[in-house]
């Protein structure tokens, strides 16, 4: 399936951030789960579950305890988990997963007018299979990303309520992703 269909079948994102939170994901509709937390001991027990319900298990990487910023932890998850993709801040991490035939997704944090002009000019040198923007609550520069750019497009963090997520669809978002458990099934 393209991530694309993904998306438009299951566009809320279940973000977990520890067992509590996964244990209550697998129980929800959402066909896609980011994994936010773990070492290199428990990942590939977290991915087993996830993929066990028949969801898509995606890592980030720059959160897992254990591993390193290089290319080798793209290679560790490829190798030792069943993980469909990971996600990460860092372009050759994303690039590496891509390589592989993981999903790659690029996290980006749009502080201020510095970031996003780096995040245009990143996108126009490199095209990952999502990029994840965060705060997704400022949609007048998710509506500006939309414009400039056919990459599908996540927004994360601070998302509060359904008002939020339906602001971020409104500014042109293929998906939202959320560690708010009461948004999960909005």
């Amino acid at each position: 399936m393209r991530l694309e269909d993904v998306f438009a079948d299951s566009p809320i994102i279940a973000a977990v951030k520890d067992e509590a939170g996964l244990d209550r994901a697998l129980e929800t509709d959402s066909s896609m789960v980011f994994i936010l937390y773990g070492t290199i001991c428990s990942i590939a027990g977290i991915v087993e579950k996830i993929k066990e319900r028949g969801k898509l298990a995606i890592v980030h990487v720059d959160l897992i305890t254990g591993l390193s910023s290089k290319e080798i932890a793209v290679d560790f998850i490829r190798e030792n988990t069943k993980a469909d993709g990971i996600i990460s801040t860092k372009p050759a991490l994303v690039k590496h997963a891509m390589e592989l035939g993981l999903i790659g997704g690029q996290r980006t944090f749009l502080i201020d007018s510095i970031a996003f002009e780096n995040t245009e000019r990143q996108l126009a040198a490199f095209q990952p299979d999502f990029m994840e923007i965060l705060p997704g609550v400022i949609p007048q520069v998710l509506r500006r990303i939309r414009e400039t750019t056919s990459v599908l497009l996540v927004a994360g963090g601070l998302l509060s309520d359904k008002q939020d997520i339906i602001a971020a669809f409104q500014a042109g978002v293929d998906a939202v992703s959320t560690t708010r458990e009461d948004l999960w099934e909005v």
